[in-house]
């Protein structure tokens, strides 16, 4: 009989992604549940078929504070019975508040409680939950915010990416034409959507380019006749299915800095430019880009200095393609024996033991 684990995630795409990712590794071996709030619900596809709402309201709201702690009071409840009437053994949390009821839950269970830790600086929910927990799957080891006495816990992985992305073979393109990929998200970013435009049409004039946009749906239209009405030469996209296809014709990202985005541009051997979002909780996307800079694999720019800067960081990188073809086989290096096995091997084993 297959073991049963339930995997707990939700809220944006850092979340909930590594989550599905770890339910294809797992789903053959295991049966998986997964929970997840509503806004999760947006990234699931038709292939998880077993899964919870669990809606966690988020308590930095101090006036609805009593209500919230109330309601998260009732998920734990909620949360347990599912535990006992699915007869879960074992847990994993990809963090945020959104997992708390699902642990707390867990703990009262005496469930064996596994984290994932996919940034560069420890989140708050898996810092509040790592005297609990039996081991966290990390990607590095000098994570900031690491108390020192918790370092056994960690396995180290190579960062969770779709299978897909493992099978990548690059298209080349035309050698006149550059091919520029913005990653804004489906939510859009609005410092690409706004403060990039000119710029792109200022390079335009000197190199033959063209944009491969993610934004916002309702922006979609508006960028595509932006670029088109430059003579420019644009695909501008919301969600897309085939973005294994978009990825392979690309020359150069830019993107903001989340765990799951660069780990997939990464092993995609695709250099990038990386705008940490300074709002982002602890800082953590700074040090998730730092931590490619450091290795010569991407260029990181400082939001304030963005709408000044980034044309000629883009000029600069279009005329250095030495530099650019360098940060290729730096990621290339990075990757090497980097595959879907290798990070399923490490998982099975740990999750299999005791």
């Amino acid at each position: 009989m297959q073991k049963k684990i339930l995997i707990t995630t939700g809220g944006s795409g850092g979340h909930v992604i590594p989550a599905l990712i770890l339910y294809n590794h797992l789903f053959k071996k295991f049966e998986v549940l997964v929970t997840t709030d509503k806004r999760g619900l947006n990234f699931f596809n038709k292939n998880i078929s077993k899964f919870k709402i669990i809606n966690t309201p988020k308590l930095s709201n101090i006036f609805l504070l009593p209500v919230n702690l109330f309601k998260i009071l009732f998920l734990t409840f909620e949360s347990y019975f599912l535990i006992k009437s699915q007869n879960i053994e074992k847990i994993i949390s990809t963090g945020g508040y959104m997992s708390l009821p699902l642990i707390l839950a867990a703990k009262f269970c005496k469930l064996k409680i596994y984290l994932l830790e996919p940034n560069l600086v420890l989140g708050r929910a898996n810092r509040f939950f790592l005297n609990s927990c039996e081991k966290i799957f990390c990607y590095s080891d000098q994570i900031k915010n690491f108390p020192n006495h918790f370092k056994d816990k960690i396995i180290l992985i190579n960062p969770l990416v779709r299978k897909e992305f493992y099978k990548i073979n690059q298209v080349s393109t035309k050698k006149n034409q550059f091919n520029l990929l913005i990653i804004g998200g489906s939510q859009g970013a609005r410092i690409f959507d706004e403060n990039l435009k000119n710029s792109i049409v200022n390079i335009s004039k000197k190199y033959s380019i063209k944009i491969i946009q993610q934004t916002s749906k309702k922006n979609v239209t508006n960028l595509e006749k932006f670029y088109s009405n430059k003579n420019i030469k644009n695909f501008i996209f919301c969600f897309n299915e085939n973005f294994k296809e978009i990825i392979q014709e690309t020359d150069l990202g830019i993107t903001r800095a989340g765990a799951s985005t660069l780990a997939e541009l990464s092993i995609s051997n695709i250099p990038f430019l990386a705008v940490p979002l300074p709002s982002s909780k602890d800082n953590h996307q700074l040090e998730n880009a730092n931590f490619y800079k450091n290795k010569e694999c991407c260029w990181v720019l400082d939001q304030k200095k963005f709408e000044n800067d980034i044309e000629q960081t883009l000029l600069d990188i279009l005329k250095n393609r030495e530099d650019l073809l360098k940060k290729k086989e730096n990621l290339k290096k990075l990757n090497y024996q980097n595959s879907w096995i290798n990070v399923n091997q490490k998982l099975l084993k740990a999750l299999n033991e005791n």
